[in-house]
């Protein structure tokens, strides 16, 4: 979600002056605005702020992307995503070699009364595992396939928070299942589960893990017979395995947290031996099961077999500063990243 106060105030991003592409802080900052500017541009349509009066220009211009178009829901007319293309002052500038050519990004929830209630509809269905079948993320998934039908895969970025967090993770597996992969900024990724992560004690907070992995892995053996004429989720989740999404979560997050123990708790299975076990239950979810034994579609957006996953380990006061996008821009963080790689 994002506030009036956060979303107008550009003097935190401005500590970079010149950015550097190879920096991972200059480019998760980078993608963070952006991001930032879809946010800034619904509000600037709400309150019907145009040319000179809108505050959104800035989020873009400042790193020298020019907006080429926003994304539109065609339920409520909500700006929910802009396509950024990158303008540098010189072509021949060999510093802007690993910028992207376009970005996509997509907004999370914006709790007013002119966007809260498609917002509020889309969040439930990623609860229920049902945002691929969206108008919005239909809107979405096309004007990612058309950008990179015009630039190489390489030339674009994915970037999203929260809400535009989930679009831009199912955007980037549609894309990595049919063999292009698009590096993605995920800030505050819903994973969709009960909050084990925030439980203080270790030894209660493995066992329940332990106890889900072999439950999940149980229900996904028992239906797999039923199921072998359709692409089985081992197959789905083998060919997502080279994807890399970073992901950017906070831990005080209940929202996106649990995707610190989702991949912990592989190596700590390995660790035990039973990690056969593990790799079984990380490509499903029980809530996912159900859908599919009841003959329903689902595609759970938190089953990823590859991430980047970098935590700010700063003080988070309230869930508003945990959850709140402009954390990901601050030079001051004190952050942890790990990667790992399914298989």
């Amino acid at each position: 979600m994002a506030s009036e106060k956060d979303v107008f105030d550009i003097s935190g991003p401005l500590h970079i002056t010149s950015v550097n592409w190879k920096c991972s802080h200059h480019r998760r900052s980078v993608a963070a605005c952006l991001v930032q500017g879809a946010y800034v541009s619904e509000l600037d349509r709400q309150h019907n702020r145009k040319g000179q009066e809108a505050f959104a220009p800035p989020w873009w211009e400042f790193f020298r992307f020019e907006l080429t178009s926003n994304l539109v829901d065609d339920a409520d007319s909500s700006i929910f995503g802009a396509i950024y293309e990158f303008k540098p002052a010189s072509s021949k500038d060999s510093s802007v070699q690993d910028a992207p050519n376009f970005v996509v990004a997509f907004r999370g929830t914006i709790p007013s009364k002119e966007s809260l209630a498609q917002d509020g509809l889309l969040d439930i269905n990623i609860i229920q595992n049902g945002l691929h079948r969206t108008s919005r993320f239909a809107i979405a998934m096309r004007a990612v396939q058309n950008i990179v039908s015009a630039a190489k895969s390489s030339n674009v970025w994915l970037a999203g928070h929260s809400l535009g967090a989930a679009i831009a993770t199912l955007a980037g597996k549609n894309m990595a299942k049919m063999g292009t992969l698009i590096e993605t900024f995920l800030f505050n990724p819903p994973f969709v589960s009960a909050p084990i992560e925030r439980i203080k004690d270790t030894n209660v907070k493995q066992g329940i893990r332990i106890a889900s992995s072999f439950l999940t892995a149980g229900l996904s053996f028992a239906l797999k017979d039923h199921h072998q004429e359709r692409s089985t989720p081992d197959d789905s989740f083998a060919m997502l395995s080279s994807w890399v999404p970073r992901l950017f979560v906070n831990p005080c997050d209940f929202i996106c947290s649990e995707y610190i123990g989702y991949f912990e708790h592989r190596n700590f299975m390995e660790k035990l031996g039973v990690g056969g076990i593990e790799r079984l239950a990380t490509q499903n979810s029980i809530g996912g099961l159900f859908l599919r034994a009841l003959g329903k579609d689902s595609d759970p957006l938190h089953l990823l077999p590859s991430a980047n996953l970098t935590t700010n380990l700063s003080p988070s006061p309230d869930f508003k500063i945990a959850h709140g996008l402009h954390q990901w821009w601050r030079p001051d963080l004190h952050l942890q990243s790990k990667q790992y790689h399914y298989g």
